[in-house]
C-alpha cells in the first residue's frame, strides 16, 4: 500500500548498522541474536503525535504466500529520534508479527536473499490497539492519519 503524506516533511529513517540497500548484519536475524537494529529517525513533522514502525519482507510472497511482517510498533513518542538496538519502550506498543510473536522477529528468509523494508510513519494521533494487532490492523488504523513516512531497505540471506 502506498501512503500519501499530507504534510510536506522530509522524514528520514537510517541505521548506523547498515546503509540503505546494503546487507543487514547477521546478528539481527531471527536465528541469530534476533534483536532489532538501531534506527535513527529525523524530520518528524511538528504536528505529529506519535510514530509507528512496520518491518516486512515483500520477497516472502513466493515462499510464504504473503508479505511477511517482522515488527509492528505504534504509539512511539513523536520526539523519538533514536531506536536503540534491542529496544523496548514502555511508551510504545508492539503488535504481533507473522511468527505469531509480540515484538521483533528478525529476517529469516527460507530460500534466498530477501529485501526487508523498515518503514516509519509520523501520525497525527495515537491508537488504543491491543498487542494482538498485526500489521494489517495497524495499517487500517493509520488510514487518514499519516503525516509523513520514510522507508529504509536492507537485504538478508540465509
Amino acid at each position: 500500500m502506498k501512503w500519501e503524506s499530507r504534510v510536506m516533511a522530509t522524514l528520514t529513517l537510517t541505521s548506523p548498522a547498515f546503509d540503505s540497500g546494503a546487507r543487514i548484519p547477521d546478528r539481527y536475524g531471527y536465528d541469530e541474536d534476533n534483536v532489532n537494529p538501531p534506527l535513527e529517525i529525523d524530520g518528524v513533522p511538528e504536528d505529529a503525535e506519535t510514530l509507528a514502525l512496520i518491518v516486512d519482507d515483500p520477497d516472502a510472497v513466493e515462499p510464504a504466500g504473503t508479505i511477511w511482517d517482522h515488527w509492528v510498533v505504534w504509539n512511539v513518542p513523536a520526539e523519538t529520534g533514536t531506536i536503540p538496538e534491542d529496544w523496548s519502550d514502555d511508551d510504545a506498543t508492539e503488535g504481533t508479527n507473522d511468527f505469531g510473536e509480540v515484538g521483533y522477529g528478525g529476517p529469516s528468509p527460507p530460500d534466498r536473499e530477501h529485501t526487508y523494508r523498515f518503514a516509519v510513519f509520523a501520525l497525527e494521533t495515537s491508537f488504543d490497539l491491543g498487542s494482538g494487532t498485526d500489521a494489517d490492523g495497524l495499517r487500517e488504523a493509520m488510514e487518514g492519519y499519516v503525516l509523513a513516512d520514510a522507508t529504509l531497505e536492507g537485504t538478508y540471506a540465509p
